[in-house]
């Protein structure tokens, strides 16, 4: 009897120990979902924001839609969501968390050389889309304005230099 007694009170604990993790494990991943939803909202309104550069000109030193540069569209569409980046492209490679080049996602920043010096950060992109061996960004361009490029032409993929992720 007293052995029926121990085993019942210790299955009882068992059960309700496990119905303990199996809480904390969904817990977890209704926190992680939130994050990952959250995330892509903030990641979504930095997009459309960019995009709705499109087509502006470019201006040396420029942060409105009547003129931009690549550092002044990204500060633009970061604020969006109430994150204010510095105001360079080289200062804005020190921002955030370093990523390789396999890992972007979209809202991540990526960072050019394009200037004289091969390692003196010049130039910042949004990637707008990221699949395998395709890499979409926008940025402002001197001849072109405000466009969106494919990290895969030659001209990009040679002067690339690394990328940073800015919304966790």
């Amino acid at each position: 009897m007293l052995h029926q007694r121990r085993f019942k009170s210790t299955h009882f604990r068992f059960h309700r120990f496990s119905l303990f993790l199996l809480l904390l494990v969904f817990l977890s991943s209704c926190a992680a979902s939130r994050k990952a939803r959250i995330r892509e909202e903030q990641v979504n309104t930095v997009l459309t924001t960019a995009r709705s550069f499109k087509g502006t000109p470019y201006v040396w030193g420029g942060n409105t839609k009547k003129g931009v540069d690549c550092s002044g569209l990204i500060c633009n569409a970061y604020k969006s969501i109430n994150l204010t980046l510095p105001r360079t492209a080289d200062a804005q490679a020190l921002v955030g968390e370093k990523i390789k080049q396999k890992n972007l996602k979209p809202g991540d920043l990526i960072f050019f050389a394009l200037g004289k010096k091969r390692r003196e950060i010049t130039h910042v992109g949004l990637v707008t889309e990221s699949r395998k061996n395709n890499v979409q960004f926008i940025h402002a361009t001197t001849q072109r304005g405000v466009m969106e490029s494919n990290l895969a032409e030659e001209y990009y993929n040679k002067h690339y230099r690394g990328a940073r992720r800015i919304i966790d």
